[in-house]
């Protein structure tokens, strides 16, 4: 058996950086569209046929763009797709979530992408100066 060996690090001299990683935020492929909670419930029920739909959209506007799911957030809904769209995608997606039954158009606000990065910070790095 090996022997474990218990380090105690002191408050000076060679330090281990300490490594702060941020929680997952959204990414630039994740499409975000702010509407009403009653629309986005209406969305999220039916989530499968709307995901295959926008699918469709999107593939008869030329676009190489595929959507994998659909989430809920506070503010509206998140569609998660396979790489970041252009405008002509987020406004191929808006066009048919205006036009689903029983969804207020007037409540459903122009699809977003994310302006959030993923990033890693470290801080603690000891370093000499002369």
């Amino acid at each position: 058996m090996g022997k474990m060996l218990k380090v105690k690090n002191s408050g000076e001299g060679n330090r281990k950086p300490k490594i702060n990683i941020t929680t997952r935020g959204p990414s630039r492929k994740e499409v975000i569209i702010s509407m009403a909670k009653t629309n986005a419930e209406l969305i999220i029920n039916l989530a499968h046929i709307h995901i295959s739909n926008v699918n469709k959209c999107l593939k008869n506007s030329q676009s190489d763009i595929v959507t994998d799911f659909i989430c809920v957030t506070n503010n509206g809904i998140i569609i998660t797709i396979n790489k970041p769209a252009n405008m002509l995608d987020l406004s191929t997606i808006k066009k048919y979530l205006k036009s689903i039954e029983n969804v207020n158009s007037d409540l459903i606000k122009g699809p977003h992408l994310s302006k959030f990065k993923l990033y890693m910070k470290i801080i603690g790095l000891p370093y000499k100066t002369d």
